[in-house]
């Protein structure tokens, strides 16, 4: 079990590594985190809801995301309240601090271990990540992703720090120090994170930190720029490129306050035929060719944000003046004439006009669509693949609009017109002949070389996994594993 100092230490890259790792060594991984936090969600193939990160980690390991590998989700709808998923259905909203302090651990305690055992007689080793900091003490009776989850695994816990932030003794030794004795007993190693330098310069900390500590120094993993495994938190949307690019066919993704499945235009960045840019700027769009509004947990809100900004008249400009839009899933919703909530799903805003870009409208309800699909484009003949997760139920309302997608079991997904796009289906740009078409019209005489983002993945898995191979101690790491430690 991968367990952390703090948040953003690279527990998820660490733990998607070794998921590789053992999956190149012949063994049958797969990872397991009991409670998640995040936006950024998936589709299983029997059509269930998971964080992300489970099913990248699970992309590494070489096999099906499942339920059991993240039981329980929290989506955030505010910054007090959160959706729950448990085993991949929605059960409801919760105000954080009825969640974090209601008398609701013991039941969902047994469903989140009932998975992890599920999963076990299933796979081998599972490869489980914690949350957060494992010395949260206040919430130490209400834990169930750490040293908690750990114990019922029986799992070999190893710290992982970021020594990029700075204060690495002081998180690492202030971590052990603040467990109990009973979970101290389960940390078996320690990882260093994210180093810069010259790794000579610390050879004497880590001797330090040893004697401090009590466990080995599995490794010191240098930071990496030039592998690309997608992110679990859209916090570093912001540090990415702002601004167009002469040269490339220019794409601005909106950054939307409630933005969700942004590794959706991870397939983009990689691409260079193009320049990707984030922005909630209504004067950088005039340097984009193509505009992208992503999905969105709070669809009406965020639309209201639109309007006040600037950004929903800045979209509605560029639209007219040849730009490209493409809207995926709340984004998709946004660009009809009407969005309505009448049960009040989101809040207690009932009825919003859209941007009026497509004529289309949209009902919020109750049902929740999550699915992984199988379909072709209106004018294709290349099988894709991507996934829905939305509420709502939009209706088409001209005869003159041409469906997006035709899927497997022929049903219709999105709609298009005078160079508007609208689809549900995130992954949707992992897709060539997708990519191909949205490009096509903006090429002129740039970069007409394509981009296999399915290959590329794979290829970052392993180069992932070298990496940390190079510079972890593995024979002690299997050492920890069978317990001879």
């Amino acid at each position: 079990m991968f367990v952390g100092t703090g948040s953003d230490v690279g527990k998820s890259v660490i733990t998607a590594a070794f998921c590789r790792i053992l999956k190149q060594d012949g063994y049958s991984p797969a990872p397991f985190k009991a409670q998640n936090m995040a936006l950024n969600s998936y589709a299983t193939p029997e059509g269930l809801e998971i964080g992300r990160a489970q099913a990248v980690q699970a992309e590494a390991a070489g096999v099906p995301c499942h339920t059991d590998m993240n039981p329980l989700l929290l989506k955030p709808t505010t910054d007090t309240v959160c959706q729950v998923v448990l085993h991949g259905k929605s059960i409801g909203n919760l105000e954080a601090v009825d969640y974090f302090t209601s008398n609701n651990k013991t039941e969902l305690r047994k469903e989140v271990c009932a998975a992890f055992d599920r999963l076990a007689t299933r796979y081998n080793p599972i490869v489980l990540e914690g949350a957060g900091s494992i010395s949260e003490i206040n919430l130490r009776d209400l834990d169930l992703v750490n040293m908690p989850m750990a114990a019922h695994a029986k799992a070999n816990v190893i710290l992982v720090t970021d020594i990029d932030r700075g204060g690495v003794f002081a998180s690492v030794y202030g971590s052990m120090m603040l467990l109990t004795d009973d979970e101290r007993k389960l940390v078996k190693g320690i990882i260093i994170n994210k180093f810069r330098g010259d790794i000579r310069l610390f050879e004497s900390g880590i001797k330090m930190m040893e004697e401090l500590c009590k466990v080995p120094v599995l490794g010191v993993i240098p930071y990496f720029k030039d592998i690309h495994i997608e992110e679990e938190d859209s916090v570093m949307l912001h540090t990415k490129n702002r601004s167009a690019l002469s040269g490339k066919v220019n794409i601005a993704v909106v950054l939307l306050q409630h933005m969700s499945n942004f590794t959706d235009f991870n397939p983009l960045e990689q691409d260079d035929r193009i320049n990707l840019f984030y922005t909630n700027e209504p004067d950088d769009l005039r340097g984009a060719d193509i505009i992208i509004i992503p999905g969105t947990k709070s669809t009406l809100h965020d639309l209201i944000i639109l309007r006040k900004s600037g950004m929903a008249k800045a979209i509605i400009d560029a639209h007219r003046d040849g730009k490209t839009v493409l809207g995926i899933c709340g984004g998709y919703q946004m660009l009809g004439k009407e969005i309505t909530d009448p049960q009040g799903i989101e809040s207690n805003i009932h009825q919003l006009p859209g941007l009026n870009l497509l004529p289309i409208t949209t009902e919020l309800d109750g049902t929740k669509v999550t699915k992984q699909v199988s379909f072709k484009l209106h004018a294709g003949t290349s099988q894709c693949t991507g996934y829905e997760i939305h509420n709502g139920r939009t209706e088409i309302l001209s005869t003159e609009i041409e469906t997006l997608n035709v899927l497997e079991d022929r049903s219709t997904d999105g709609c298009f017109i005078d160079n508007c796009y609208g689809t549900y289906i995130h992954g949707i740009l992992d897709n060539r002949e997708f990519v191909n078409l949205l490009l096509e019209p903006h090429l002129n005489s740039k970069s007409t070389s394509e981009f296999d983002y399915f290959k590329f993945k794979e290829e970052q898995y392993d180069k992932l996994a070298n990496h940390v191979r190079k510079h972890v101690d593995i024979e002690l790491f299997y050492n920890i594993l069978r317990n001879d430690i």
